[in-house]
């Protein structure tokens, strides 16, 4: 019992951070900007395909782009690989980058469940910092609800509960 515990209170800060895109140098520049960060581990991907490949990893955050298709002509593009990420992990956050400013597009990319459109500009770094700093304090909370849930499971059998409420009404007559 005190294993589960102590073994739940460890929390895990490390954020997997899927990065997908067909561009070698573009794909590069971020895994430095945000490899700089002990706490995040970064994998990329020059294919949407290859990253479906390795969806078993579950990472936390998957930063994709919309034009997938300079590796491998016949490649899917990012809106397919969007698509096919929701059939394997409906709750993994997904970012479309992307140097396509239309509207439309982006649009299109939210309707089918992305939770950002991010346009490939010289503030998106700060844009993407920003959306992985979300992620990563929802991932702290969520793990500390855990750890609460763990532990009021742990300390709040029924026996214990009653004797800490008998207590608590003597202790306050």
């Amino acid at each position: 019992m005190l294993s589960k515990l102590l073994s739940a209170m460890s929390i895990n800060k490390t954020i997997t951070i899927f990065l997908v895109d067909d561009n070698a140098l573009y794909l590069k520049d971020l895994e430095i900007a945000f490899t700089s960060k002990p706490y995040y581990k970064i994998v990329t991907f020059a294919t949407g395909e290859l990253c479906l490949e390795q969806m078993a990893l579950k990472p936390d955050l998957i930063i994709l782009d919309y034009y997938l298709n300079n590796v491998k002509p016949d490649a899917l593009n990012g809106l397919e690989i969007l698509k096919k990420i929701r059939a394997i992990n409906s709750d993994v956050p997904v970012v479309m980058l992307s140097v396509e400013t239309s509207p439309v597009i982006a649009q299109n990319c939210l309707d089918h469940n992305a939770n950002e459109f991010v346009i490939k500009s010289d503030i998106c770094f700060a844009r993407l910092r920003e959306i992985i700093t979300t992620v990563l304090l929802d991932k702290q909370h969520e793990t500390k609800g855990n750890l609460i849930s763990h532990l009021s499971k742990a300390f709040m059998s029924p026996a214990i509960f009653v004797i800490a409420l008998v207590a608590s009404i003597f202790h306050f007559k």
